[in-house]
Order: C-alpha cells, then sequence, then structure tokens
C-alpha cells in the first residue's frame, strides 16, 4: 500500500446509518500513515461511539464545542491547526446546509467555520433528501465556496429506496483524497484507455488468453482521473474495480476490443493502449464443449486486428501511446516496435514484471531517448507517465 499525500487529516463524523464506513476509513488512513482526529457529531455518537473512533485512530474523540481537555476552551481553532484538510464523512443533509449557511452551533461546524484549510465532504442520505431542491441548492453554494464533493454513490439504501445518497466506500473514498493533491495536469482532456487481456475462444469452455491482470491499465485510468481527465476505460476479463468516474466498456475479444476503441475515439484527445491483446484468434471455434479424446488437437489461428496500428492509421488521429512487455533486449526490441508504429511515447517493460504484481518498473520511450521509471507500485507509475505525456501534448485541444 502506498503511502498517502496527508499527513494530518480531520475526519468530522455526522449523524447516519454510513457512519459505520467512518470505522473503516480511519483503520485504512492510519495504515497509510496518516494521524487523523476525529470529531463527531452528537447524532453521530447515536450510529457508532467515541470509543471505537479513538481505538481506531489512536486519538482522544472529540464531540463537545466546551471540551476542557483543551486548555485555551478554543476546539474550534487547536483543531485546525496543521492539519492537511477536513473530511466530513459521513456528511448528512441537515449538516451540509449548515456549512451552506455558515452555522456554528457545534464544534464540528465551529471548527468548519474557523478552519483555514481544505474542505471535503462525502454526502450520506435518503435518495429524496439528496433530490431534494434544498441540497442541491445547499451542495451548489459548498462548490461555489471551494469545498470539494466526493460521491455520492447509486444503490440499494438501508431504508430499501434506491440511488443516489449512498457514502462512498472508503477504499473509492482513499482515492479520492489522493486525487484532490495531484496536479490537473489532463484538466479538460479526454483520455480513450484500453486494459486487461483479451480472450479468443477455442470452444465453449475454453479460449487463448494471456496473464494480464490489468491492473496497469486501471491505475493510468486512476491517475488520469486524478489529474482531471475524462476517461473511457475499454476493459478485457479482470477481477479489478474500475476507478470511481471512469466510464468503463467491458469486452472479450481481440475484435470487440477494436470495434468498442473505434466506436469511442470521437473528440478523444489521447488513447492509450496498454490492454495484452491476444495475437491470435482461433477460425473456426466450436460452439459446444470439445470433447477430450487422445488425438491431437489442431488448431486454425489467424492474427488479430492491432488495435494500435488501426488508431495510429486514422487520418487525424490523438495522441497516441503504447505499450511493450518483452521477455529480454527490452529497449531494443521496443523502441524498435515504437519506431514502427510511428508511435510519439512507448512504455516498456520486461514480462516479469508487466503480469499481475502491485509493483513494476517502466522505461518510456520517445523521440528523445530512453526515461527509466524506477521500481515503483503502478499507481506512481502511472502518475509519472501521464505527467511524462501531458508534457508531450500539444497545447492547442483539439476541436
Amino acid at each position: 500500500m502506498t503511502q498517502s499525500t496527508f499527513k494530518r487529516l480531520l475526519l468530522g463524523i455526522t449523524g447516519g446509518i454510513a457512519t459505520y464506513k467512518a470505522a473503516e476509513l480511519v483503520r485504512l488512513l492510519v495504515r497509510q500513515g496518516v494521524e487523523v482526529q476525529v470529531v463527531m457529531t452528537q447524532a453521530a455518537c447515536q450510529f457508532i461511539t467515541p470509543v471505537t473512533m479513538q481505538a481506531l485512530s489512536g486519538r482522544p474523540v472529540f464531540t463537545d464545542l466546551w471540551d476542557n481537555r483543551i486548555d485555551n476552551g478554543m476546539a474550534h481553532i487547536e483543531f485546525t491547526r496543521d492539519v492537511d484538510a477536513i473530511l466530513i464523512a459521513p456528511a448528512s443533509a441537515d449538516f451540509l446546509a449548515k456549512l451552506a449557511q455558515g452555522r456554528a452551533d457545534d464544534l464540528l461546524s465551529t471548527l468548519c467555520l474557523a478552519r483555514a484549510c481544505p474542505l471535503m465532504v462525502a454526502p450520506a442520505m435518503n435518495v429524496h433528501m439528496w433530490k431534494n431542491a434544498a441540497t442541491q441548492r445547499n451542495l451548489a453554494l459548498l462548490k461555489k465556496d471551494g469545498a470539494l464533493i466526493f460521491g455520492p454513490g447509486s444503490g440499494e439504501q438501508a431504508c430499501g429506496d434506491e440511488g443516489f445518497g449512498r457514502m462512498l466506500d472508503p477504499e473509492v473514498l482513499l482515492e479520492a483524497l489522493e486525487a484532490s493533491q495531484q496536479p490537473k495536469l489532463l484538466a479538460g482532456k479526454k483520455l480513450l484507455i484500453t486494459a486487461g487481456p483479451t480472450f479468443e475462444a477455442i470452444d465453449a469452455a475454453r479460449g487463448i488468453t494471456n496473464l494480464s491482470s490489468g491492473k496497469m491499465g486501471y491505475a493510468i485510468a486512476r491517475a488520469a482521473l486524478e489529474m482531471g481527465a475524462e476517461v473511457t476505460l475499454i476493459s478485457g476479463q479482470t477481477s479489478q474495480i474500475p476507478p470511481y468516474g471512469a466510464n468503463l466498456i467491458k469486452v472479450t475479444s481481440a475484435q470487440q476490443m477494436l470495434t468498442a476503441v473505434m466506436a469511442n475515439l470521437v473528440s478523444k484527445d489521447v488513447f492509450i493502449a496498454v490492454a495484452a491483446v491476444a495475437d491470435y484468434y482461433v477460425l473456426n471455434p466450436s460452439e459446444q464443449k470439445i470433447k477430450k479424446d487422445a488425438h491431437i488437437l489442431t488448431l486454425e489461428l489467424a492474427p488479430n486486428p492491432d488495435i494500435l496500428a488501426n488508431v495510429m492509421n486514422l487520418p487525424d488521429p490523438p495522441f497516441c501511446a503504447g505499450f511493450a512487455a518483452e521477455s529480454e533486449n527490452l529497449i531494443e526490441y521496443a523502441e524498435h516496435k515504437r519506431r514502427r508504429k510511428n508511435l510519439p511515447l512507448l512504455a516498456a517493460n520486461l514480462i516479469q514484471d508487466a503480469f499481475g504484481g502491485d509493483d513494476s518498473e517502466l522505461v518510456l520511450l520517445d523521440d528523445k531517448g530512453a526515461h527509466p521509471l524506477p521500481r515503483a507500485p503502478k499507481i506512481i507509475l502511472a502518475r509519472q507517465l501521464l505527467r511524462h505525456l501531458a508534457r508531450m501534448l500539444p497545447k492547442k485541444p483539439k476541436d
């Protein structure tokens, strides 16, 4: 797990069933080395106890504006000193209203008003409360005042209703927190990214595929979203969870991936081909499972289309970046591939580093030479790759 860019965070917890998620959020933050100071409203204490949050954070939890543990009696000032940000999670409809109106009638609302740091909120409420015009007006005011809004998500709610209003899961909130700290180098850009393996059917049960996990492609999609891009992610079969905010399109075969890519290229500024596309497909796959016998099975294979080459051969292609996984002579073979496909940028790595692991190392190849990226978690490499790519983009946006 990577270290957080935050050192000290004040977590405000308001009343609602989603408070149980705050416990896991604190655990994950502390695990990343973040010092978490929890402040709870009286309503939050009806759902989860301060004792629980103190045990998880390793710090005293505060609920009262007049707490005598603060020597100068100014908890609303002391708690905002030296913190990197305030995150309210969950943020109830009532508390959003307090923030929008600048009310300060308890410890949490008062310290939010007295803060000198960024404010972030993760709303959590019933779908009808979320849709209410008053709530939407309050959110618009908070955004205008510079607050960052994380979520909410959509799905089944504790009351039985379904729709928007669910607090984002702790893992997604962690991603949102990290995204808030990344430079918005790709703001306004539209990226199309392929990820994961393709699968070419032999029969109803078997197929040709590879060991790609999709981790690097999904990391690049996440990093692009962090940097402000609009992301469409075309993915083969993988167990990876798509990053929050990406437009996910699932495919199986190389031909399906090509069709999806060509259909989604309109107005895209960047195409990054990360997917490990099978080189061949079976000419005559069986609709039924082939029964095993003692005879040698012969398959007739034909080459799959080269998706990246198809995009590069368009009259007005987007900026294209490719990937190359090699088992030997990495830079030589990868540079030959880059020049053969006339790519401005190619990321290369060894096969033993390419598939499955959480860490890897890359070499970026462009017209200026080779740029090694030392071994690091894939999300770190993805950010470094995209920073390099952002410097290469034309200054004038595509129409």
